[in-house]
């Protein structure tokens, strides 16, 4: 049996289609293995979003490359968004790269894994921008790399938002949905096959449905979610903010299987530096959005993300995001400095920030969150909490770990449990309730009730 070894990087809806090629490539009579170094072919599913991340790309290729000239991997496969934006380059630069396949073409991965192929020389699909059409399926073979627990779903690809920092549209071409009972079949599938929490994931999922002529569709599409019996929680991840209507927000409150939990990536929250991002807004128009999520949906977690040092940033706006965050109190915060892309309109914008200054200012506001995370946090002491548990702890063999509702998988912080009942012997996947007894930064300490 030929093995096939995966290197995934990037997002989650990378993730997903690392697994739609695991699954294709296993339903052919391929055996997949954690070990690349005993793999026949490895795959490295690249990302080209910013520059750290395009160098974890090309560290993770060279990796690969040298296993097949030691002898060990006989084919190295290079997939995904890098490719998209490089692919002329790569192929003159790694010659020992036997196949590039990009984004829209996922399920050419056969044709890309075998050694009979000369890959190279076969006809190329047209790269990513407005050409692209691929979406998976319901039925599509998928091996799932996440926790048995827990799956993202992806309910729609591309992005037609013209943000200029951001080359995802170039990549991923025009945003477009999948169809409502595609999703929720496949969501019926992973329920049977024991997951717990399906996360519905987009380059922009508060868009879901508008390609299709439907109205509210993520609201319909979380209500009926909500009413497959074997799950536990419905969690959403990157929704736009001019786009959180009132119907998406009561479907949050209402249905009782979807998480309180909003992932809304702001960006900034000067006037000046919105318009330069091609965002719009003010930052009195994002805290009257902050108010109506808290009002419409009591209790709710937000998180959001920011960037630091984008061309034209001056300290006074910086300052004034400062004081945005201070005044919103978010639960949850990312913050990256800015990173130079070139085709974005960004690249071409006057007064850039100088890279230590954008770093500086990344790590300001971290050490303002982190202060306001932990009296967040403090405040849960003595309070129970719904928590899904997740086995042994990624830091201590000596502590379980678990999620409660604001906690979205390695993204925000974790429950650690160092305490529960006598003989009780508790289930990965089960929700039980929690008592926090310690509070940090970002994670908390509880005890099993």
């Amino acid at each position: 049996m030929k093995k096939v070894g995966f290197v995934s990087l990037g997002c989650p809806k990378n993730l997903v289609d690392s697994e739609v090629m695991m699954g294709t490539l296993e339903q052919a009579g391929w055996e997949i293995t954690n070990n690349a170094a005993e793999a026949d072919t490895v795959v490295v599913n690249t990302c080209g979003f910013i520059e750290s991340a395009k160098q974890e790309s090309i560290d993770a290729i060279l990796e690969a490359t040298s296993l097949k000239s030691e002898g060990k991997a006989k084919r190295v496969v290079v997939a995904g968004c890098l490719v998209e934006r490089y692919r002329d380059d790569l192929m003159k630069e790694l010659p020992d790269v036997d196949a590039f396949i990009g984004t829209n073409e996922v399920t050419r991965i056969l044709e890309a894994a075998d050694a009979t192929k000369k890959f190279r020389e076969l006809p190329l699909l047209p790269i990513g921008n407005k050409t692209a059409t691929y979406l998976y399926d319901f039925d599509t073979p998928r091996h799932r790399a996440t926790e048995s627990h827990t799956a993202f779903i992806k309910i729609a690809e591309g992005c037609d938002r013209p943000c200029a920092f951001c080359s995802i549209p170039s990549m991923r071409g025009s945003f477009r949905s999948r169809r409502f009972g595609s999703i929720i079949e496949e969501a019926r599938n992973l329920a049977k096959q024991g997951v717990k929490e399906v996360v519905l994931i987009a380059q922009d999922s508060s868009r879901y449905g508008e390609d299709l002529g439907e109205v509210d569709a993520l609201a319909a599409l979380i209500r009926a979610l909500g009413e497959i019996d074997e799950l536990e929680w419905v969690r959403v991840m990157y929704a736009y903010p001019t786009h959180i209507s009132d119907a998406f927000l009561a479907a949050i409150a209402e249905t009782p299987k979807a998480v309180k939990y909003l992932d809304m990536p702001l960006q900034h929250a000067s006037r000046n530096l919105l318009k330069l991002m091609k965002r719009g807004g003010t930052r009195e128009s994002l805290e009257k959005l902050i108010k109506r999520v808290r009002e419409k949906v009591p209790g709710i977690t937000i998180r959001t993300t920011f960037i630091t040092g984008f061309p034209g940033e001056t300290e006074e706006d910086f300052e004034e995001l400062m004081a945005f965050v201070r005044n919103c109190r978010f639960d949850n915060l990312g913050v990256f400095p800015y990173s130079d892309e070139e085709g974005t309109p960004a690249y071409d914008l006057p007064d850039k920030v100088d890279p230590k200054v954008a770093k500086q200012r990344r790590n300001r506001l971290m050490k303002e969150q982190a202060k306001i995370s932990k009296k967040l946090n403090k405040a849960k002491i003595g309070n129970t909490y719904k928590v899904l548990f997740e086995g042994l702890s990624q830091e201590s063999d000596l502590l379980f770990q678990g999620r409660m509702e604001g906690q979205a998988q390695e993204i925000d912080g974790y429950i650690l449990i160092n305490d529960m009942p006598d003989d009780f012997d508790p289930q990965i996947g089960a929700v039980y309730d929690v008592r926090i007894t310690e509070a940090h930064e970002y994670d908390l300490i509880g005890a099993i009730v």
